[in-house]
């Protein structure tokens, strides 16, 4: 009877340590599951007419089902103009709305921006030099101002308007890293894109009721980027239309941008 007592003893003994190692190594992955990319990145653009558009991204999902058919998802709000606020300042003019010109041709634009974008690499990965296919689609929010005369109560009210945009182009990576410490390296990035955007002629004509236009705009992108570290990565981007907004306000559009990203830990 004793050596079957101690066979139950050991029996349970080995159980129990099967158990806790199981609990351990649950504990373990669950630890090292990744936290979610809620507000972990951003942007402060600088474009060539003063103009300071900054943003943030809320959230970026997976949609569908893992290891199949995924489509990345990306929420964005900025600040890239002041919907609350208004332009009363006398006469206004077509120009008065000038912003828009930068906001179309820059697929980050937007009060609200939901988009879907990625990149798919082409060829086999070796090492940090790569290539391959970018795109981007979605729908955000602008905001344009009512045009008139000052006598007009309407004059210089804001207006916020459905744009829906797509983005496509070629993108090329490889190293980067700053003299004297090769042991962090960074990526180095040069994109071409290429942009159209549609919005409704009626709504554009809610704050701009002389203006007769389609609400199509489309125009390319040339730019590059370099990226040091994971907290910060600076870019410079070329903007130019192929079917020009009626604004009056048309020149080259440059753009530097200070991207930012936040650990989570």
């Amino acid at each position: 009877m004793r050596w079957r007592l101690t066979i139950w003893t050991l029996l349970l003994s080995c159980f129990s340590l099967l158990r806790a190692q199981t609990a351990a190594k649950t504990d373990s992955q669950k630890t090292r599951l990744p936290a979610p990319e809620i507000f972990t990145s951003g942007f402060i653009d600088v474009m060539n007419n003063g103009q300071v558009n900054a943003g943030a991204r809320f959230i970026r999902l997976n949609i569908g089902e893992p290891g199949r058919l995924v489509i990345p998802l990306s929420i964005y709000g900025g600040v890239s103009n002041n919907s609350l606020g208004s332009q009363n300042n006398g006469a206004q003019t077509i120009r008065s709305n000038e912003q828009l010109v930068n906001q179309y041709i820059n697929p980050m634009s937007g009060l609200i921006n939901v988009s879907v974008e990625g990149i798919r690499y082409l060829g086999k990965k070796r090492g940090l030099t790569r290539y391959g296919l970018l795109y981007q689609a979605g729908e955000r929010i602008l905001t344009g101002y009512r045009t008139g005369q000052a006598s007009n109560p309407l004059t210089g009210r804001p207006s916020n308007f459905l744009n829906s945009y797509l983005v496509g182009g070629l993108y090329f990576q490889t190293g980067a890293w700053e003299r004297g410490r090769s042991g962090e390296v960074g990526c180095f990035w040069l994109a071409a894109r290429y942009i159209v955007c549609k919005s409704s002629p009626g709504s554009i004509r809610e704050f701009l009721p002389d203006l007769e236009t389609n609400g199509w705009y489309h125009g390319y992108s040339l730019g590059f980027g370099v990226e040091i570290s994971s907290l910060v990565n600076i870019k410079a981007i070329f903007y130019k239309y192929v079917k020009e907004p009626e604004t009056g306000y048309a020149l080259p559009i440059y753009q530097f941008s200070f991207n930012y990203t936040v650990k989570n830990h």
